[in-house]
């Protein structure tokens, strides 16, 4: 069994990112980082970048709960590190445009 890492950070009232990822000798076997906004007492998730069905790809949602989903052409170690730089520098604009009802 590898390494698990897991950790949530508070960008603001009511907008975090939940990070979670297990390495095995200093490969990332699985990953999944995401934007949450909490609407009328409800965690929703935003944007979700993980490794499930066996690649990397990034989960668009819509306050409905609709789902687009994007191919990553990227390795899990890429993909992860690209994850935590976006979410960090654009969860204000994903924020809002979540909020709005706009598309991602």
């Amino acid at each position: 069994m590898g390494r698990r890492t897991e950790y949530v950070i508070m960008f603001d009232d009511g907008v975090r990112k939940r990070h979670s990822h297990q390495t095995e000798k200093g490969c990332v076997q699985y990953f999944v980082v995401q934007l949450e906004v909490k609407v009328e007492d409800v965690w929703k998730v935003v944007i979700r970048y993980d490794c499930a069905h066996g690649f990397a790809h990034i989960d668009t949602y819509d306050l409905r709960g609709n789902q687009r989903k994007t191919e990553l052409d990227l390795t899990f170690e890429s993909a992860l590190s690209y994850a935590d730089w976006d979410l960090n520098e654009n969860w204000e604009k994903y924020t809002q445009k979540f909020l709005r009802g706009e598309k991602l």
